[in-house]
């Protein structure tokens, strides 16, 4: 038998019900054991990756905005998790650096949840990853929120929220 259009719905519902607790979950588990947000890890596994890139430049690679760059660097360089520096021929640029204590954090960290789900998102056939895609897409639509701006991250709450909890 069939289901019915209401009964495919509320599964729909529940499905994407299963994916925004699953993300506040990883979000409440990183804030509460390691002092962290999702960009704040995000951005800190990039400078340890990269050291001494430019603001910018890092803005660039984890797909968020200058603004929220350094609102996040400015809370990370207050818990002494990263230094920023000057550059003495342009003041403008300024080089990011992560300290002994954010690779220890990192270290003991959990992945991200994006990272679960990008190894296994690269492991699916062509044909499945553009499905997901266009059924997520036209989802969005449906929800009127394709036009929403977002990085590729997979967090609760705003991207320049400090966490809760300090380490």
């Amino acid at each position: 038998m069939s289901k019915s259009s209401a009964e495919l719905c509320d599964d729909v519902l529940v499905s994407l019900r299963r994916i925004i607790r699953a993300v506040d979950l990883h979000s409440r588990r990183l804030a509460t054991q390691y002092g962290l947000t999702g960009p704040q890890t995000m951005l800190l596994k990039a400078i340890i990756e990269s050291p001494g890139m430019p603001a910018g430049e890092l803005a660039r690679r984890v797909s968020l905005s200058q603004a929220t760059i350094t609102d996040i660097l400015k809370r990370l360089e207050q818990r002494e998790l990263v230094r920023r520096e000057r550059s003495d021929s342009d003041r403008r640029k300024v080089f990011v650096f992560a300290t002994d204590k954010a690779m220890a954090v990192i270290e003991s960290a959990p992945p991200l949840l994006q990272e679960k789900f990008v190894e296994r998102f690269s492991h699916l056939r062509d044909w499945e990853q553009m499905q997901l895609l266009a059924s997520l897409q036209r989802v969005a639509e449906l929800m009127d929120a394709e036009t929403i701006d977002a990085a590729p991250l997979l967090v609760s709450g705003q991207l320049g929220e400090t966490a809760d909890v300090k380490k």
